[in-house]
């Protein structure tokens, strides 16, 4: 009867009997061996997942180093490896059918024999376990392989080298006995004669021709040697037949303790002296040489290094001159036209022409929108412009804009939409997307002079993989193609830059293509272009998807036409730039507001704090004194938290979304003052409301 048809008996016991038999555990105690009895039990990785030792004898401690197993899960005590011994043991439970296996026990370092067998009935989820430490033969087994694979390895070595001419011959010294086993080529190669063989000599006979400077270190070398089992290396001269000295080598170790066995092989180094001098030679060479190379590539890289960072200036100089260019040539334009219109307004007062000065203040007017549109469009393409994005159906977008596009573009050029059905919506800012489009089709408009068709679609894109302009997601692409002249490869390179045009003097600022770009890549997207000369451009803008529906519009109300009125309302207005603060002030008085002001924040809490009446805060963004606009209105808020916000700015991208704030509005500098007041009228009543 095997000890587990025994544990299988005695564990189900009679039936009479409340618990097991007892026999067993103590039949267990008397082997050596480690015994124990697990129990399954659900765990965190699901039924049956882990087990909790229930008996152990003593021989578990002896076996395992492991004391107070009773109690303890296997995840207790084998974190790691836990979940294959509830697998080993878990098929054992399933099955029926005992196990053994011989298995690394990692936790404690240990080599495990095991024997497992499932208790009777299957319903007691539990597992007997028999098992023994073998981690020492383990070890004496892995070391019989070392030892075989080092002798088979050492032996084809020899083998190789003995027919390659590297070994010169062998040694055996049975230190028992004082005798010693040389090959011929072992002897001539130490200046002995071959025909005398090894009977009688002794170690000093053996050595008697090794240089004398180089004895006493072989002999130390030799002594440590046959005191332990490390491998020996030693190299030395001795004199041969010839009457030289050559360099050899000597390599062995102690092959056995029982009876003593030092063995060896000895190799010829002459060839490896005469290289490795040669070697040395041609290393100081080359060091020498390697100072003063080292400090020609030293000087070299510093000049490379001087002239990149001149380029590199010069590349940045020349950017900024072309920007700054720009600039000056489109706002010294518009300033002379602003500064003339007001001169010839102050003549036509003094002489009392009253009647013409209307058309110099509307002269000086477009000058100022043109200004505007010019800031704006550099506002985009830094993506420093102020957005406010929202969910967007880009077809119907399309669409609405088509009577305007036509109107715009000319009776000799076609205009088609084609939308898709099942388009995303976008995630942008409607009005500046607008503003893109329309600016594209005026570039499509001006390459086909005599005539042709622009197209405009739309396309849903799912971007899997990382690329240089977009991230992996769900975009919306808008794409307007046009069959006109084309552009070349160096032409397309360059139409994202500010200020670069095509188009003949006054024909053209060069911003249009930039504004798109930025506007773009400020929206969360890109700008592409497709074209060939001849055949037309196409240029997409990339747009993200809006993971929110499109809200529903609502219907158009009419726009009153009578003038805007405060109604009585208090405004604070808070503002850094004196002149704009007077005419923003002038402006709402006018309209009827009670207007309170103050030239930064501290001020402006101030005002709050001792007029009580404000309902309405109108501040900049960007104020001085380290409050900004949006810190003032949370700061406001605090204390008030009926207190409407709305913000003025214009550059700040983040006015519209970089505040917690909840009933803000955002107005963009520089604005019609006529819709200024019209705006804050229809807060300030939302605000009554």
């Amino acid at each position: 009867m095997t000890w587990q048809e025994a544990f299988r008996r005695d564990a189900r016991g009679t039936e009479d009997d409340a618990a097991p038999d007892a026999g067993y555990k103590a039949l267990m105690e008397l082997i050596d061996d480690g015994f124990c009895v697990i129990q399954f039990i659900d765990g965190p990785r699901g039924p049956l997942s882990d087990y909790v030792h229930i008996e152990a004898n003593s021989g578990y401690e002896r076996h395992t180093g492991i004391d107070g197993i009773v109690g303890k899960t296997v995840f207790d005590v084998a974190p790691q490896d836990g979940a294959e011994w509830v697998k080993i043991y878990g098929e054992v439970l399933r099955t029926g059918e005992p196990l053994r296996f011989e298995r690394e026990f990692v936790e404690v370092g240990r080599h495990v024999e095991v024997s497992a067998t499932r208790v009777e009935p299957a319903a007691k989820a539990q597992v007997a376990v028999l098992f023994r430490d073998i981690t020492e033969r383990k070890r004496k087994e892995r070391e019989l392989r070392d030892s075989q694979r080092r002798a088979e390895k050492n032996a084809r070595h020899i083998a190789r080298a003995l027919s390659a001419g590297a070994i010169l011959g062998t040694w055996v010294w049975y230190l028992d006995s004082e005798t010693f086993d040389l090959d011929e080529e072992f002897s001539r190669s130490m200046g002995l004669d071959p025909a005398q063989g090894a009977a009688g000599l002794t170690i000093d006979q053996i050595v008697v021709n090794v240089h004398e400077d180089d004895k006493p270190g072989l002999m130390a070398a030799i002594d440590r040697a046959t005191q332990q089992t490390t491998p020996y290396a030693y190299q030395f001269r001795v004199k041969r037949a010839d009457g030289l000295y050559h360099w050899v080598e000597a390599n062995g170790r102690m092959e056995a303790e029982t009876p003593r066995i030092f063995a060896g092989v000895l190799m010829d180094l002459d060839d490896r002296r005469a290289i490795l001098e040669e070697r040395d030679k041609a290393a100081a060479e080359l060091s020498k040489l390697n100072e003063t190379l080292e400090q020609r590539v030293e000087e070299q890289t510093a000049k490379l290094m001087q002239r990149e960072g001149e380029l590199r200036q010069a590349q940045k100089m020349e950017a900024v001159g072309q920007l700054t260019g720009g600039l000056a040539h489109d706002f010294n334009n518009l300033l002379t036209a602003i500064s003339g219109s007001l001169d010839f307004v102050a003549k036509r007062l003094e002489d009392g022409r009253r009647e013409e000065i209307l058309r110099y203040l509307e002269a000086a007017q477009a000058s100022t929108e043109r200004a505007a549109s010019v800031t704006q469009r550099l506002l985009a393409f830094s993506r420093q412009q102020s957005l406010m994005p929202k969910p967007t159906d880009v077809p119907q977008l399309v669409r609405s804009m088509e009577d305007l596009m036509r109107h715009t573009i000319g009776p000799h050029i076609l205009v088609r939409a084609e939308g898709d059905g099942e388009a995303w919506p976008a995630m942008v800012d409607p009005n500046q997307l607008e503003s893109a489009l329309l600016n594209l089709c005026i570039n499509s408009r001006d390459a086909m002079p005599d005539g042709g068709t622009i197209t405009i679609s739309t396309t849903n894109e799912a971007i899997e993989t990382e690329n240089s302009e977009l991230p992996p997601g769900d975009y919306l692409r808008l794409s307007v193609h046009d069959t006109g002249t084309g552009m070349t490869s160096e032409e397309i390179s360059k139409a994202f830059d500010p200020y670069f045009t095509t188009k003949p003097s006054e024909k053209g600022t060069g911003l249009g293509l930039s504004m798109v770009y930025g506007f773009a890549r400020q929206s969360g997207g890109c700008a592409t272009i497709d074209s060939e000369l001849g055949k037309g451009t196409t240029v997409n803008i990339f747009l993200p998807r809006s993971v929110e529906t499109v809200a529903r519009a609502e219907e158009d109300l009419p726009v009153s036409e009578e003038p805007a009125t405060g109604g009585g309302h208090t405004i604070l207005v808070v503002d850094d730039e004196a002149i704009v603060r007077f005419v923003v002030v002038e402006a709402l008085e006018e309209a009827g507001f009670t207007v309170y002001q103050a030239a930064h924040a501290a001020a402006g809490l101030q005002v709050l704090q001792d007029q009580p009446e404000v309902t309405l805060l109108l501040t900049d963004i960007g104020l001085p004194g380290g409050m900004t606009g949006r810190e003032l209105a949370a700061r406001a808020r605090e204390a008030r938290e009926d207190l409407r916000v709305m913000f003025m700015t214009g550059y700040d991208e983040e006015a519209a979304t970089a505040t917690t704030l909840t009933d803000t509005e955002v107005l963009l500098k520089p604005f019609d003052f006529d819709e200024m007041v019209r705006r804050v009228t229809s807060f300030a009543n939302r605000t009554a409301a």
